[in-house]
C-alpha cells in the first residue's frame, strides 16, 4: 500500500470541465468524521459532478442527526443520491444499493456527468464497484424462525457466539444487538456448510463492474480523528440525536431493527430505556465510533486502488484541490482557461 501524501498550499478556485471520453467513476472514502462530504461536496460544484452516497444509514428517512445527513445548506445545491430512500423499518440490503446505485452511476455517464461515490461503508463500494455477487441461498423460514427462538430463549449474545463459532469474520463487523443479520449469516452457514465471508470471495466476480474507477481516501492522525469524533458526537447531541431517537421509538421503530442498530440509536436507545444514563450512553456512542473508525481504516487500507490524501489541517476546498489536480492528471476533466 502506498501512501500518498500530500502537502499544498491552498489554491485558487477553478473551474474544471468533464473529458466524456475519460469519464469513469470516483470514490471518496474514508473513516467517520474525516471530512468526506464537504471535500466531496467542494469538488462537486467545480466539476459539475453528482454524489452518491455509499452510507448503509443515509438511507433512512428520518435519521438525520445521528446519520451526520448532509443538510440542504451542507449540500449547497449539488444533487445527492441514496439517501433518504427508504423507512427504518423497510428491508434494504447490500444487493438493493447495488442495484440502484449502480443505475445512478450508468444514467450518469450516459449523461456526462461525473458520478461521484462517497462514503464509509466499505462493502457497499465494494459491491458496486467491483459488482459484488450477494452470496446465499434464499431466506429459510423454518431456520429463520428456529434461530429466532434460541435468541429469545438464551439472549442475542449466544447467538452471536454461535456465528462467532462458525464465521469469526462476519461476527467481528456484527454488533450481538443485530440479531437480524446475525441470523441471517447462520442460515446461510446452516443451508450451504460455508461462512458468510467466505461465500463473499468465492461469489466475488471475475472482473470489476468499473474496473477504471478512480479511488481517493482521507486519512489524519487518529489521535485528531478521535478528536473530530469526540467534538460530532457533542454536537449531534447539541443538535437534538436524544429527542430524534425519542421520536423514532414513539413512532414505534423497534430496537432491533437493523436501522436502529445504527451508531447513535442503539447507544442512545438503551440510555432511553434505562439500561444506563444518557451521559453513559453518550460516552458509549464515542467510544463505538472510535471502534467504528478503526474497523473503517482497516477495511480500506486493504484495498490497494486507494490513493490516500493526509488531510491534516487541510480545509474541504484543499482537499478538493488535489482531488481535482488528480483528475485533470487522469484525463478525467480538464481545466478550463
Amino acid at each position: 500500500m502506498v501512501i500518498m501524501v500530500y502537502s499544498v498550499e491552498h489554491m485558487t478556485e477553478r473551474k474544471s470541465r468533464i473529458r466524456c471520453g475519460g469519464l469513469r467513476p470516483v470514490v471518496v472514502v474514508g473513516p467517520t468524521a474525516s471530512g468526506k462530504t464537504a471535500a466531496a461536496v467542494e469538488l462537486a460544484k467545480r466539476v459539475e459532478a453528482e454524489i452518491i452516497s455509499a452510507d448503509s444509514m443515509a438511507i433512512y428517512r428520518g435519521m438525520d442527526i445521528g446519520t451526520a445527513k448532509p443538510a440542504p445548506l451542507e449540500q449547497q445545491g449539488v444533487t445527492f443520491h441514496m439517501i433518504d430512500i427508504v423507512d427504518p423499518d423497510e428491508p434494504f440490503t447490500v444487493a438493493d444499493f447495488q442495484e440502484r446505485a449502480s443505475k445512478i452511476v450508468d444514467e450518469l455517464m450516459a449523461k456526462c456527468k461525473l458520478p461521484l461515490i462517497v462514503g464509509g461503508t466499505g462493502l457497499y463500494i465494494r459491491a458496486l464497484i467491483d459488482g459484488l455477487n450477494i452470496p446465499g441461498p434464499g431466506p429459510n423460514a423454518e431456520i429463520r424462525a428456529k434461530l429466532a427462538e434460541i435468541a429469545a430463549e438464551k439472549g442475542k449474545s449466544y447467538l452471536h457466539d454461535q456465528l462467532a463459532r462458525v464465521d469469526p469474520v462476519t461476527a467481528a463487523r456484527l454488533h450481538p444487538n443485530d440479531v437480524k443479520r446475525v441470523i441471517r449469516a447462520l442460515e446461510v452457514y446452516e443451508q450451504t456448510g460455508k461462512a458468510m465471508s467466505q461465500a463473499v470471495e468465492e461469489t466475488r466476480p471475475e472482473s470489476a463492474r468499473y474496473p477504471d474507477a478512480l479511488f481517493f481516501g482521507l486519512t489524519m492522525d487518529r489521535q485528531k480523528l478521535y478528536q473530530r469524533i469526540e467534538q460530532r458526537v457533542d454536537e449531534q447531541i447539541r443538535q437534538g440525536l436524544i429527542q430524534e431517537v425519542a421520536r423514532l421509538l414513539d413512532q414505534g421503530y423497534d430496537v432491533d431493527l437493523p436501522s436502529m442498530q445504527g451508531l447513535g440509536y442503539k447507544e442512545i436507545a438503551a440510555g432511553l430505556k434505562g439500561e444506563y444514563d444518557l451521559d453513559t450512553a453518550v460516552d458509549v456512542l464515542k467510544q463505538s465510533t472510535r471502534r467504528f473508525a478503526k474497523r473503517q481504516f482497516t477495511w480500506f487500507r486493504a484495498d490497494p486502488r486507494i490513493q490516500w490524501i493526509d488531510v491534516d489541517e487541510k480545509q474541504p476546498s484543499e482537499v478538493a484541490d488535489i482531488i481535482e489536480e488528480s483528475l485533470v492528471k487522469a484525463g478525467v476533466i480538464e481545466e478550463n482557461a
